[in-house]
């Protein structure tokens, strides 16, 4: 979720069609503050999962970036065209000539709320921490750019061989293992956020695991948070210490976990919440609401079996290709989710990233399709039971326990158990924690999972399914894939024409194959209180930006 150097910030000129779009006259959020009445500056927010984690090195789900990207700052944030500009720096990044050293100022002003202040050696630790075995961060791969992260994440090299260095208390140089053109994105991303190294020791293990239990040098100050993946009410208070605190007009964000549409649609009529997100039946019923919102994501929600045990029955790609064309895509976003999301046509999503030379959509040079066609569905089912000498197939499929995830778990178990004769599906829905803790370890048949893109890339979501991606949950399998993604991260790194027909190519196999089964690309639909002011909205990284954010009556 993250930003880049001169080249990629074109990429996010591109891309800045993701802010979030109104329909049907809704307001177009303002940014001029100077606009804020004398109106109690707090809003409430309601998410449909609970936050993953509150600590920096093991965050991966949204609503965690979103709550600790506006706890905490990095050397850069986005602005209201998905483009970098500095934060904690004090001024843009010196970049050498061949692009792979940083060097970056911070602001002398800036500091903890435990009174510290924050320095390079904050940046020098988070990162050396985030990447170090004995953390086991998922999204470590995130600093595979820096000099030895990835050499230290396997364990070949000790942390401290990590290309970060504190030049002064207030001076940073990076060292890149090869030039990265979205570097600066990543910065804006809140894996490379520093991190209290005096706090996280006082803590141990209990570091983030509560509100109390951390230090803050964002705009706003994680409060009332007793938990990952429990605790379902959580708020954002203004921040005194931040250095830019003046231009902070909120107080306080309070956000509350609400899974069933239905209460939350009565919540916001009531006035008890300014920010719902819809689905199903809820959106397509509101879509004239002058409140009504579709925000778009560069996000794909996809279907991944686990193939790692020999005996897997999913390593038959027969069965892959009938369960992908059972799957109706545009009946799942018309008559399910109803929201404004598309029909997927591959992994990556449209409107992410564009040609380098002809400006196309990535979507349109990679042509993949993923149809829609019963009778083709049976016989690949037939085939498949064929070559696994079965006549009957039971599997679990796990989802979390949202609304939609429910109603899109109910859409699947039915449409393959009525068309393909002989399966039968358990549907499990739990947690969002549950359900990211069982993927992560491998204790699932069949998931339902998303991805979220980091930054305007197709590598970001490419790079998911190498053989060694802590993210190739499902361990798919396939050399020629690996080697594509291998070429566009490093002998064509500067080759911008060449590392797009890798990334093209590396499409077409995965979509061939079927590593995993894309269902759609997601939107949300919220009610957004006409009220709320300023709020910027990224598709990709960190979704919402509160900084900027006021309220007027």
């Amino acid at each position: 979720m993250g930003k880049r150097s001169k080249y990629a910030v074109s990429l996010v000129l591109l891309g800045s069609f993701f802010l979030a779009a109104c329909q049907n006259g809704a307001q177009e959020n303002e940014t001029d503050s100077s606009a804020a009445s004398s109106a109690e500056q707090v809003i409430n927010v309601q998410f449909s999962a609970e936050m993953g984690s509150a600590d920096i090195s093991l965050a991966t789900d949204s609503y965690s970036f979103i709550t600790l990207n506006n706890a905490y700052e990095g050397l850069y944030r986005l602005d209201e065209n998905n483009v970098p500009v500095i934060a904690g720096a004090s001024k843009d990044a010196e970049v050498s000539e061949d692009g792979l050293t940083y060097t970056i100022s911070l602001r002398e002003e800036a500091k903890w709320s435990n009174g510290d202040p924050v320095t390079a050696a904050d940046y020098v630790f988070s990162w050396q921490r985030t990447v170090d075995p004995a953390t086991a961060s998922n999204y470590a791969y995130m600093l595979a750019p820096v000099k030895n992260a990835s050499a230290i994440s396997d364990g070949t090299l000790d942390k401290s061989e990590l290309g970060i260095e504190a030049v002064n208390d207030h001076e940073l140089k990076i060292t890149l293992e090869k030039p990265t053109p979205y570097f600066l994105s990543l910065l804006a991303f809140p894996t490379f956020f520093p991190q209290n190294e005096r706090v996280v020791e006082e803590f141990g293990d209990q570091y983030a695991l509560t509100s109390e239990n951390a230090a803050y040098n964002g705009p706003f100050l994680l409060t009332n948070y007793a938990g990952p993946g429990t605790d379902i009410q959580w708020s954002l208070e203004k921040n005194p210490d931040y250095w830019d605190a003046d231009s902070v007009k909120l107080e306080t964000v309070n956000f509350d976990v609400v899974k069933d549409s239905s209460t939350a649609y009565n919540l916001y009529e009531s006035g008890q919440a300014d920010d719902i997100i819809l689905s199903g039946e809820l959106a397509m019923q509101n879509v004239n609401h002058p409140d009504y919102i579709v925000q778009p994501s560069a996000t794909t929600q996809y279907l991944e079996m686990n193939q790692a045990p020999e005996d897997s029955p999913f390593r038959n790609a027969n069965l892959r290709q009938a369960i992908s064309y059972i799957m109706n895509r545009q009946q799942i976003v018309e008559n399910i989710l109803g929201n404004g999301s598309l029909p997927a046509v591959g992994f990556v999503p449209s409107d992410l990233a564009f040609n380098p030379e002809t400006k196309a959509d990535f979507v349109e040079d990679a042509a993949t399709t993923l149809a829609f066609d019963e009778e083709k569905a049976q016989e690949y089912w037939e085939k498949a039971k064929a070559e696994l000498g079965i006549d009957t197939l039971s599997f679990e499929l796990l989802t979390s326990d949202t609304d939609q995830s429910k109603k899109m778990a109910e859409y699947i178990q039915g449409t393959l158990q009525q068309t393909l004769d002989g399966l039968t599906i358990e549907v499990t829905n739990v947690p969002f924690s549950v359900r990211l803790d069982r993927s992560n370890s491998g204790d699932f048949e069949m998931v339902m999972n998303n991805w979220i893109g980091d930054y305007a890339d197709p590598i970001n979501f490419l790079e998911l399914f190498k053989k060694d991606s802590s993210y190739n949950r499902g361990k798919w399998l396939n050399d020629d894939y690996d080697q594509l993604i291998e070429q566009a991260s490093n002998e064509n790194a500067n080759d911008p024409e060449a590392r797009w027909e890798n990334m093209v190519e590396a499409e077409k196999i995965l979509n061939e194959d079927l590593g995993v089964i894309p269902l759609f690309q997601s939107a949300e639909a919220h009610l957004r209180s006409p009220k709320i002011k300023g709020l910027i909205v990224h598709s990709v990284g960190a979704a919402y930006d509160y900084k900027n954010v006021f309220v007027e009556e």
